[in-house]
């Protein structure tokens, strides 16, 4: 997996001049009790309290910039590697260093590896359990704030990589931003196209040109759901480009709210094709939460289904659905 040009990123905030105002403040007045009496060398033991994926990389890039801001130097052990399963409790890294200059880091390297830790698990999870799948990490709109959204592209690499590596999953195949993209291997982000720009274009066939016309060579996923025709827009916009789509450089989005279905579905069509396609996903009990995932309104199991169906019948097999 590729470095980032500037190892630390946004990982290298908070700078050492802020640390004060951003840790507990108990570990502030720790620190002033221990300068006054006499300093002393400390050992950290760092775990979860959860079973987690190993996602250290953020936390030990920041305590290497906060020590050398402070001319001290840390001993950072890691007990596992990036990307190994940490068992509830079980050390992730022994931190050794004076303890007038550790004390006050606790809280934000606790906040630079637990969150990441737990991401890495789920994303690990969540690509094992459809290994067959690629994924595009969007998580960057939904995060608070860019250091957030540094950690969460990180640990879907890092949970990705655990993935491929047991279970030969595609995983994680990129992210939607350029400043995380390296995390993925990638020198940029990945993207379809947003509903204002169908809205800008008045019809989703005429925003599939101007985005060819303006990004020449970018992949182009359409977005499919905006008039709430998917499967008629889907169509329109592979007919418009029948080299892409026969080449397989075309995709088509899904993104339809949870206010009615797609196009040319109901809840017994919505049976009908999963029979046809999945049918084990239908013939056990399922919970209500479980049927909405396949057969409700929005996006579904089902909406997927039938847009591959249609897609298919109409001599469009390469183009994928997003």
């Amino acid at each position: 997996m590729a470095e980032a040009e500037g190892k630390h990123g946004n990982g290298a905030w908070p700078r050492e001049q802020d640390v004060g105002r951003w840790t507990d403040t108990y570990f502030n007045r720790t620190k002033t009790t221990v300068q006054a009496f006499g300093d002393c060398e400390v050992t950290y033991a760092v775990f979860l309290r959860r079973p987690v994926v190993c996602a250290p990389r953020l936390m030990v890039d920041w305590l290497e910039a906060i020590a050398a801001a402070r001319g001290v130097e840390f001993k950072v052990e890691l007990q596992l590697q990036e990307g190994q399963w940490v068992g509830a409790g079980e050390p992730v890294a022994y931190i050794t260093g004076p303890l007038a200059s550790l004390v006050d880091l606790e809280t934000l390297f606790l906040q630079k590896l637990g969150p990441a830790c737990v991401a890495a698990y789920h994303a690990y999870t969540m690509c094992v359990d459809m290994p067959d799948t690629g994924f595009l990490a969007m998580d960057a709109r939904h995060c608070a704030g860019t250091e957030m959204a540094e950690m969460m592209a990180y640990a879907a690499s890092v949970g990705s990589e655990r993935a491929r590596r047991k279970a030969n999953a595609i995983g994680f195949i990129g992210n939607a931003t350029d400043a995380t993209a390296h995390f993925f291997g990638n020198e940029k982000g990945f993207g379809t196209m947003p509903h204002a720009l169908i809205g800008y274009a008045g019809s989703t066939v005429r925003a599939a040109e101007m985005f060819r016309q303006a990004n020449p060579g970018v992949p182009m996923t359409v977005l499919v759901d905006y008039f709430g025709l998917e499967v008629t827009d889907a169509l329109a916009v592979c007919r418009r480009f029948p080299d892409l789509a026969a080449a397989g450089e075309l995709s088509v989005r899904l993104d339809t709210g949870g206010g009615r279905y797609v196009e040319g579905l109901d809840p017994q069509t919505s049976y009908a094709v999963l029979e046809r396609n999945a049918p084990d996903a239908i013939r056990g009990y399922r919970s209500e939460a479980e049927l909405r995932y396949l057969i409700s309104t929005g996006v579904s199991a089902a909406s997927i289904w039938h847009l591959r169906e249609q897609l298919d019948n109409a001599g469009f097999d390469k183009v994928k659905i997003v």
